[in-house]
């Protein structure tokens, strides 16, 4: 009996040392890398003035983005966080090379900013609403009906991107079969 009780008191011992051991792992932070930050001595071959887009895109490789408003400006970005458990993740670094170009496609200056540059933004509230009408759902419903053949393409408008005229679709074209 007292050989049971110690085997059992043994066990229990074990496997709450497991299980603490797999909580104490599991609070462990997680470190992630995102982006690749350009090759210095790579970044010191641009020449303001003299560098085009497509030797920017031979030296450095595709940027991580391209500005949304100015396709003139290219962004290399990197960023490494660290996160526990399920909390929001800290951003320990931030790395940014900005290369502007001017209208012919030459770049005009090479940027670096980092962490400390960047200022934290407060989305505003709500959509940013899409042209066109909102459908209802039975609409949605309703519209897809008869929209597609049994040869598994599409009839009628759906798939066409081209107007009766036979010219290319552009928003608010009445001629939009």
């Amino acid at each position: 009996m007292l050989r049971s009780t110690s085997r059992r008191v043994s066990v229990c011992a074990l496997v709450s040392g497991w299980l603490a051991l797999a909580e104490l792992c599991g609070c462990s932070p997680t470190v992630d890398q995102r982006g690749n930050l350009p090759d210095p001595d790579k970044l010191a071959t641009i020449r303001p003035g003299a560098t085009t887009k497509d030797e920017v895109v031979k030296i450095l490789g595709t940027p991580s983005s391209i500005g949304v408003f100015n396709d003139k400006s290219w962004y290399y970005i990197s960023r490494r966080t660290e996160q526990l458990a399920f909390l929001d993740p800290d951003v320990l670094d931030q790395q940014v090379y900005i290369v502007n170009f001017d209208d012919r496609g030459v770049v005009k200056a090479v940027d670096h900013r980092t962490l400390k540059d960047g200022r934290e933004i407060t989305p505003a509230p709500g959509a940013t609403p899409a042209p066109g009408r909102e459908l209802t759902f039975l609409e949605q419903i309703i519209g897809n009906v008869g929209r597609f053949n049994k040869s598994g393409g599409t009839s009628g408008s759906a798939g066409d991107s081209t107007t009766q005229t036979g010219r290319p679709y552009e928003p608010g074209d009445p001629n939009k079969r």
